[in-house]
């Protein structure tokens, strides 16, 4: 390219870079910021206690400034805890040649070891069905991969239990022991729900049924200790008819239906939870997400627990909350998974986790959490595109935005950004327009926080945008402050970019792989640096490209 051409083109590129004021007052408060982030699940328990599931537990744990929940599958399933993908086991479950119940903890409880030793707080899945009690346990054991169809999964653990007082007696049985083992206090601290995604194929009984299980289910959890927190339905995003009408239903059974265990009226429930997913496809090549359809489906989740007026103040869980619905379907067979590996998942991670927030309020719902549905894949190809927060104990850079997030604690305090897109104009579209360039903030009696990104639903190549932030509300007596600039980009925070541009090794080399896992933390942009408040104000301008995020700190 001859020179001219070049300086026209970076001429027009710079003409092109959006400018974005970015205003944060921390005299403005608006209550505290709840660390809806801390939650985390993955459908295959028996990674918890391998190499680097162990690895990533602990740096979750380490990350959050809050105990962090946990929610995994197939606590009850039968099988040798062997784990594979969309599988586990822990056979706590089996009958002698009588018929008779045995219970067997091991497993359960080298899992629940692994979190509780690292102060994290189980949210015990109640599920699946054991073999022995399972109403048509033939064929039981699946074997499936991301080349086959996603309906193989469905086998005999999804069935009913064929005997609803052994399962209660099951899960009585299971309550008391991790009592016995963990003491009635902690136990109390965790979240119990009932099963998962009742209203699809994950349950192959009729809703029903469903209520059935559910009755029992928390009957048996009460009577073993009444101070437990169980919910439900976790049932599939409300955002569709279908669905909506199983939350609905299933809320208007435990508040009025018969209960099938006690006969009473109404069932016990101390919280709520269903699931919220995107769509992503690919679209002229590129790979284009569906923030609309997980955003709509929190708002209709949120909108249907508010019409229930003895419901509305209980906490709402979103028991799986990503940008689509298969974890382990990696990019090899579905391409419209490509977002995962870089900082496409990190930007959409920052940008839906803020709206959350504001549809919470909408609605006047008490919001406890959402469960990001991702965790790490054992022994498979490094970066092979499933959605986990980490591949071979390597951080990719959706895990920093956690990170940032735990960085984040206080009150929350007014943010307003030139570059906002309406919480509207999401949820009847998405992002795919003009990008989303917002923020979220907090303050501490010593810290304001500001995270800024820059997202936008395509994955195409854009000029970044200039960023003009200034922090208001600094002391009087703080005659100068620190200030700390985070980032994640494709050069910072980022592991994946410097593996791909070690020619993407399958065996990295110890110094390569020690190299990986210090990109994989989070980095800054440039070094921390003292400046002087005018006025209580901090102000500074930086660039920040699509799909970029940024933490700015000021401590004092």
């Amino acid at each position: 390219m001859k020179p001219l051409a070049i300086l026209l083109l970076t001429l027009g590129q710079a003409y092109a870079q959006q400018t974005v004021t970015v205003k944060v007052d921390a005299a403005a408060r608006l209550g505290p910021l709840r660390p809806i982030f801390s939650f985390f699940g993955y459908d295959e328990p028996n990674y918890t206690y391998m190499k680097d599931g162990r690895k990533l537990l602990t740096e979750l744990a380490a990350l959050s400034p809050v105990p962090v929940h946990v929610r995994a599958h197939n606590m009850l399933t039968s099988g040798d805890g062997v784990a594979a993908l969309k599988w586990g086991s822990t056979n706590a479950y089996t009958e002698d040649a009588a018929g008779n119940p045995k219970y067997d903890w091991t497993i359960v409880d080298r899992i629940v070891d692994t979190y509780v030793e690292r102060k994290m707080k189980p949210m015990i899945e109640v599920g699946f069905m054991p073999e022995a009690l399972s109403a048509k346990p033939q064929p039981y054991r699946h074997h499936w991969d991301p080349s086959q169809p996603y309906r193989n999964i469905y086998t005999g653990w999804a069935q009913p239990p064929r005997d609803y007082k052994k399962w209660s007696d099951l899960i009585y049985a299971w309550v008391r022991h991790s009592i016995e083992r963990y003491g009635r206090d902690e136990v109390a601290t965790w979240y119990w729900e009932v099963w998962n995604e009742p209203n699809i194929a994950y349950w192959q009984g009729t809703p029903e049924e469903y209520h059935q299980l559910y009755d029992y289910t928390a009957d048996a959890i009460k009577r073993a200790l009444p101070a437990i927190r169980v919910g439900g339905p976790t049932s599939t995003g409300p955002g569709g008819e279908q669905a909506a009408k199983f939350l609905r239903d299933f809320l208007q059974h435990v508040v009025s239906g018969k209960n099938y265990a006690t006969g009473k009226i109404g069932s016990p429930i101390d919280y709520i939870t269903f699931h919220a997913k995107g769509r992503p496809k690919v679209v002229d090549g590129h790979v284009q997400m569906g923030s609309e359809f997980q955003m709509r489906d929190i708002d209709r989740g949120f909108e249907i627990v508010a019409s229930f007026p003895t419901l509305k103040n209980l906490p709402i869980i979103i028991g799986e909350s990503d940008p689509e619905g298969c974890a382990a379907c990696s990019v090899r067979f579905n391409p419209q998974n490509a977002y995962r590996n870089g900082t496409m998942y990190s930007s959409y991670t920052a940008a839906t986790f803020a709206r959350k927030h504001e549809l919470a309020a909408s609605h006047g719902v008490n919001f406890e959490g959402a469960v990001t549905w991702a965790f790490e894949f054992e022994d498979q190809p490094y970066f092979d595109g499933f959605r986990d927060l980490a591949t071979n104990g390597i951080d990719k850079p959706v895990l920093n935005v956690f990170r940032m997030f735990g960085l984040m604690n206080g009150e929350r305090i007014k943010a307003e950004t030139t570059g906002t897109l309406a919480i509207g104009e999401i949820l009847k579209a998405g992002v795919k327009a003009n990008s989303d360039i917002n923020a979220m903030a907090t303050r501490t009696p010593s810290t304001i926080n500001a995270m800024v990104w820059n997202y936008h639903d395509d994955d195409v190549a854009s000029p970044p945008a200039r960023i003009s932030l200034s922090l208001s509300g600094v002391p009087a007596t703080a005659k100068r402050v620190l200030l700390r600039h985070y980032r994640i980009d494709e050069k910072h925070s980022n592991a994946y970019t410097l593996w791909k541009e070690m020619g993407s090794p399958q065996q990295p080399s110890p110094q390569q792989y020690a190299a990986l896992e210090a990109a994989g933390q989070l980095h800054m942009l440039t070094s921390p640096a003292w400046v002087t408040p005018n006025n209580g104000v901090v102000e500074t301008e930086f660039a920040l490209p699509r799909q970029g995020v940024s933490l700015v700190q000021v401590t004092w």
